[in-house]
């Protein structure tokens, strides 16, 4: 079967014959066809095998009559990521250079204002995440009552990724009686209920058991230590061993932070390696996808967001530094090696507390996956390696140094400070042998400032004892004048001041005479 079988325009396969194609893949012979009629489709796939152009062709087709209006758009293709959203827009652009066809990319990390003079003058094809879109639309600069065909791709990322409830919010904005092509490689309980929900009477169009491997790929487990510096240096070993075959690898781990720390040790080794993760600006993430296209980069270390869907078509390796979590990122991750029908490798460095995660995989694969030089029961433990000196890295050990010393010092010393502080009224210490005789002289100053605060304290009592005994009664005959003890201190007379009123510090206010 080829291109010309499938009822697609001359202008369509016009295209295509210049890209260099001619036999349709088995999703896109499966799929085309019902595309064409206007029917739901329900299309599963491994990753690799021309999902994007079973879909972007049939389109193309369909798009020929007609024009988009403003702010309208006639069709919508919703991908769980910006790189995904990218790549469809270039197969637009590849695919339909016969056709003049306004195509709108709504991706977050861009300009707001771009995007909408792109709206205005009216979209024939919207490419869009869902984020960026509802923002659009609560804006008020997106209406969606004209969109006659809805494409939702990847749709089992989008679930990971928590946009099914967007999807379900876009689905309701949607007419009717739009057409609607629902692909995915994988299809999980949730992915069941959203297709029921939302596609009529759909065509299945499955070529392979969801989330199998691709038979041509090479997979291996590594053994390695739980440290970081022990996977780090597997990694490397692992690098130079393959590097006679390695033509460029994607290097996966679990997180954005383990990115950053490995690219650094890559470079730090001399290795051409490149970075791409959630967090980096949208425009360098392109650029980085380009230099690893163009041959630029030999290694790319990224995280899932390079995992589903994006076309190199020549990746001769994958590396898993980190196992997936989830069993089917596993079957996205070496899925960017072995496209179309080439051979790949796939190495997977797995640690002792992987054990479950290894075993979910093999379960979900249906296969065994052999180790690539020993299981992990032959695992030897490394006391730190030269890639972790330099600096303080995630794992690292702690080093030994005046702060460690310092705290140490303190612990010790505190307590034995406290202590006599606060055993002022108990019996006097006894010194031990091996007290430190700073802790000696500590004791005897305390001594000797509470002898000396007994002093001062039995000094004050017998003054105010005496202040007291003055202040009682006179006895008979005694015409000393007395004391107001009533009075505050301040007003009180003492017994030898004669002074009158304010004596001879009279105001002069006082010497004005009154007027009678």
């Amino acid at each position: 079967m080829t291109f010309s079988d499938l009822g697609l325009s001359p202008k369509v396969l016009s295209a295509v014959t210049d890209a260099g194609y001619t036999q349709p893949t088995p999703i896109q012979a499966g799929a085309i066809p019902h595309a064409l009629l206007g029917k739901d489709i329900l299309g599963i796939a491994q990753t690799g095998t021309g999902k994007t152009a079973s879909f972007v062709l049939p389109m193309l087709t369909r798009l020929e009559k007609g024009r988009a209006r403003a702010r309208m758009p006639r069709t919508l293709i919703l991908e769980p990521t910006r790189e995904l959203a990218a790549q469809v827009e270039e197969n637009f652009i590849r695919y339909g250079k016969n056709h003049k066809l306004n195509i709108a990319l709504l991706i977050g990390g861009v300009s707001f204002d771009e995007q909408d003079k792109k709206l205005e003058r009216g979209a024939d094809v919207l490419i869009a995440t869902p984020g960026r879109l509802l923002d659009h639309r609560e804006r008020g600069k997106l209406l969606l009552n004209g969109v006659e065909i809805l494409v939702i791709d990847e749709a089992d990322r989008m679930l990971d990724m928590g946009f099914i409830p967007d999807i379900e919010r876009i689905c309701e904005m949607i007419p009717f009686t739009r057409q609607t092509l629902f692909f995915s490689a994988t299809m999980p309980p949730e992915i069941t209920k959203l297709t029921e929900k939302f596609l009529h009477a759909p065509v299945r169009v499955e070529v392979s058991k969801a989330a199998s491997a691709a038979t041509n790929i090479i997979q291996r487990l590594v053994k390695s230590g739980s440290k970081p510096w022990d996977k780090r240096e597997t990694l490397r070993n692992l690098m130079k061993a393959e590097d006679a075959e390695l033509k460029n690898a994607i290097i996966f781990c679990n997180r954005k932070v383990e990115v950053s720390e490995l690219f650094r040790s890559l470079l730090k080794y001399d290795f051409d390696a490149g970075a791409l993760h959630g967090d980096m600006d949208q425009r360098a993430r392109m650029q980085m996808l380009a230099n690893f296209r163009d041959g630029k980069l030999r290694y790319l270390v990224a995280s899932d967001v390079a995992a589903r869907g994006l076309d190199i078509p020549d990746v001769s390796h994958v590396f898993n530094y980190d196992v997936p979590i989830h069993a089917e990122d596993y079957v996205h991750r070496i899925g960017r090696t072995g496209r179309a029908g080439r051979s790949g490798k796939s190495f997977t460095i797995a640690t002792k507390s992987d054990t479950k995660y290894i075993d979910a995989i093999e379960r979900l694969i249906g296969n065994k996956i052999e180790w690539h030089d020993g299981d992990l029961s032959t695992v030897v433990a490394s006391e730190g390696g030269e890639d972790d000196a330099p600096r303080r890295g995630k794992g690292a050990p702690r080093r030994a140094g005046r702060k460690d010393d310092d705290r140490k010092d303190r612990g010790e010393r505190k307590p034995r400070e406290r202590h006599a502080r606060h055993s002022e009224d108990a019996a006097p210490a006894t010194v031990r042998e091996d007290q430190p005789v700073v802790a000696e002289v500590e004791v005897a100053d305390i001594g000797e400032r509470r002898a000396r605060k007994d002093a001062i304290r039995s000094e004050n009592t017998e003054r105010k004892s005496s202040d007291r005994n003055e202040q009682r009664a006179p006895e008979r005959g005694d015409t000393r004048p007395q004391r107001d003890s009533n009075r505050p201190a301040r007003h009180r007379q003492e017994d030898n001041d004669t002074t009158v009123g304010f004596g001879d510090d009279m105001p002069a206010f006082m010497r004005i005479v009154a007027k009678v």
